[in-house]
């Protein structure tokens, strides 16, 4: 007897799911806004030196101290971390003499002045996270995901241990708590503990959402959950470009992205433990309950199994001969993913696939300029474009599988981005059309490994194997912000990274096995 069969008896997807998987997305639209909240917490407004003022400027305009001041680029804009010794006022008469000397230019020695047209404060403005300190900057992103590497190991591990729900409240309570810390930082080095702690806390929500929905629908209505919950990301998406348009200041933006998991926790309360969970973990009497709400709620208010699927059992005695029977002394680890051949090749190959997914998908989203876009209209078309990617990904992975549609998306997302390496600065249209189309494939390559991976492991195992592979993916997502400090190495490194990690990464993808129409695995016999 499986549980699938039970599911049938008491409404594979009726209102009961339905109102669980809209519930659970509300905290699923949050995630994005801390995800991708680098983007304009850590935005970098044009700046050059401050200049100090000396009685000699008293007759000048501003633009003619800049001009004396300042070192020209070969373009005409003056350069952001660098500034003359000395004053050099023969350029007043011809500004196109630039001294050739670099003995006169120096680092800027007073701070930094910043154009606060677009942004009334980031960190990078608070704390002159600028030139020699741009490393700091990009680390607030790499901070904050690895808070998201080892939530995933930890509340992969703790909601397989204690269940899905007390550890999905658990982790939105302390996203609040570290979100608003967070806000309220008076240092970086304040700001770098608490954004690793938020993502810690976050981590627990990404990691369990999508599988607590997936174990109350039937087979056929998986693929539709995945697709839905994925949706409601990119909603996320939109939601913060114009959040961000709306909120110019780092603290307010921070607070605005975080309150809304105050309204998730209250919605979740209602929202029961997974059902595939209880009967695992031998709780049956709870089970029970939930499934008997669960058939009322879906118009089987005469529900009773079947006689011709199982004679002679009522509801508790069938859910406890569903119960995982262990064997004495055992429990089950992320060690336990890697003890048996084929489970290991599956956590192996998955792993690679999460970690390339991850790499391109954050590496894209976190590169909004260069497109002839401005930064919140790229956020938001970056959004929009995941909708119809999610759209057809449903169609895929119907028709041509799981293993397919995972592969070719990661792929072609590595095509796309190395296609813009080459095409010439000059085609931004042409430069926006294929980073949009790129960020599609990378959005489908996402929706795709989330479900894919959820089918992949068995129920005594799956948070074990979600947290590995988020674990996988948030390692990917630290190292993103970092390799675009390799531009100082050679201009066009870092998009040849991406695309190929994303070519190489999509290619393991082939070595998963297909998982379309087949049950959910219960046990790891199940999966051997």
């Amino acid at each position: 007897m499986k549980f699938e069969d039970l599911l049938l008896e008491i409404g594979g997807f009726g209102r009961f799911q339905i109102l669980v998987l809209f519930i659970l997305c509300l905290p699923r639209i949050n995630l994005p806004m801390h995800f991708l909240l680098h983007n304009f917490l850590a935005a970098t407004p044009s700046h050059h030196c401050a200049i100090p003022h000396q009685e000699a400027f008293v007759n000048l305009t501003m633009e003619e101290i800049l001009l004396i001041s300042i070192p020209q680029e070969p373009d005409g804009t003056f350069r952001s971390c660098e500034m003359f010794s000395q004053p050099q006022f023969h350029l007043l008469l011809n500004s196109s003499l630039q001294p050739e000397n670099d003995s006169i230019i120096q680092d800027c020695q007073h701070g930094w002045v910043y154009d606060h047209s677009q942004f009334t404060s980031t960190i990078s403005t608070q704390w002159d996270l600028v030139c020699e300190q741009r490393g700091l900057n990009q680390a607030t992103a790499t901070f904050f995901f690895i808070g998201v590497t080892m939530g995933a190991v930890v509340f992969g591990y703790l909601s397989d241990r204690f269940g899905r729900k007390a550890m999905l409240l658990l982790s939105l309570g302390c996203s609040v708590i570290f979100g608003m810390l967070s806000a309220a930082s008076v240092s970086y080095s304040m700001l770098a503990i608490t954004r690793t702690l938020t993502g810690v806390a976050l981590s627990g929500a990404s990691l369990i959402i999508l599988p607590l929905g997936m174990e109350w629908v039937d087979i056929q209505h998986r693929t539709f959950c995945g697709v839905l919950t994925s949706i409601f990301w990119s909603i996320g998406n939109m939601l913060l470009a114009m959040i961000a348009y709306l909120v110019r200041d780092w603290h307010w933006l921070l607070v605005a992205v975080t309150g809304p998991c105050l309204l998730s926790i209250v919605c979740l309360w209602w929202v029961p433990e997974s059902a595939r969970w209880l009967i695992a973990n031998g709780k049956v009497k709870q089970a029970h309950k939930h499934l008997l709400r669960c058939a009322r709620m879906n118009g089987m208010k005469d529900f009773a199994l079947s006689p011709e699927l199982f004679p002679a059992f009522h509801l508790s005695q069938a859910l406890r001969r569903m119960t995982t029977e262990k064997k004495p002394g055992e429990s089950y680890s992320y060690v336990s993913l890697f003890r048996t051949p084929v489970l290991r090749k599956i956590s192996l190959c998955s792993g690679a696939v999460w970690f390339g997914v991850a790499f391109c998908y954050y590496g894209m989203s976190m590169k909004l300029t260069g497109f002839g876009l401005n930064m919140y209209l790229s956020q938001f078309v970056f959004g929009i474009i995941e909708i119809p990617a999610k759209m057809i990904v449903y169609v895929l992975v119907n028709r041509v599988g799981r293993r397919q549609s995972q592969a070719w998306s990661l792929i072609l997302t590595g095509l796309c981005i190395g296609a813009n390496i080459i095409i010439p600065k000059s085609f931004t249209s042409l430069r926006s059309v294929v980073a949009i189309t790129g960020k599609g494939f990378s959005e489908a390559a996402f929706t795709t490994v989330f479900l894919y991976t959820s089918e992949l492991y068995p129920t005594v195992l799956r948070q074990n194997g979600m947290g590995y592979t988020s674990f996988m993916a948030r390692l990917g997502g630290s190292l993103a912000p970092l390799v675009f400090l390799l531009d100082d190495v050679w201009r066009s490194l870092p998009e040849v990274t991406y695309c190929g990690v994303a070519v190489c990464c999509g290619s393991v993808a082939f070595l998963l096995p297909e998982t379309l129409n087949v049950r959910l695995p219960e046990s790891i016999e199940d999966i051997e």
